[in-house]
């Protein structure tokens, strides 16, 4: 089993990389392999909605988005963590995670989803939120720790000193752990639900 991780922030070594090498202990421990994807600092440009992936069948800007989607492709698992600002997700990892999912066309159902967050102070639900919206739109399971799942720090190493954070880190590396193993036998057993054709509906017309 695999599980990329992305760090959303801006600082490669910040309190987001923080939450998500607690993870990636834990991971390693379960036998999880796992890639640690530093994209907070990259220049990655928003969606213009030209659809062109709808043909080729990758983004029309070539960068981090095109080379990550491999490997979104053939992970079990992913976690996106994010620094909040101003109440949300940094917007490089936003525009990042737009185009990822919109110009991605493989079916992205089973596959879990994670979100973390880290802060000063506030701020970190409606992040966490916006987060895993990403995943629920794509029929990706969401897995869960003991709360929702953040950690506080505002200087680069602080969220070391938040106890109860990075023990909701490991408990939510855990939890997924168990979660895609579970998945992976219930579809050799059972396969996977049965999907109906997608059936669009725009009220304006």
């Amino acid at each position: 089993m695999k599980v990329l991780l992305i760090n959303g922030s801006p600082h490669a070594k910040g309190n987001t990389y923080v939450a998500l090498h607690e993870m990636e202990k834990i991971f390693s421990q379960e036998g999880v392999e796992t890639e640690l994807l530093h994209i907070g600092g990259k220049s990655i440009r928003g969606c213009i909605a030209c659809r062109a992936c709808a043909k080729t069948g990758k983004c029309v800007f070539d960068d981090a988005v095109n080379e990550i989607a491999p490997k979104f492709e053939a992970c079990d698992g992913m976690v996106v963590g994010s620094p909040v600002y101003y109440a949300s997700a940094n917007a490089t990892l936003v525009a990042f995670l737009t185009r990822l999912f919109f110009s991605t066309h493989f079916d992205k159902t089973m596959k879990v989803g994670a979100a973390v967050v880290a802060a000063r102070r506030g701020g970190l639900s409606s992040t966490f939120d916006e987060l895993n919206k990403f995943f629920t739109i794509s029929g990706m399971p969401v897995a869960s720790g003991q709360y929702w799942n953040s950690i506080h720090g505002r200087e680069p190493g602080e969220a070391e000193q938040d106890t109860e954070g990075l023990q909701g880190m490991r408990t939510l590396a855990r939890n997924m752990t168990f979660l895609m193993k579970s998945i992976a036998l219930g579809k050799e057993a059972y396969g996977f639900p049965e999907k109906e054709a997608f059936r669009p509906m725009n009220f304006i017309r």
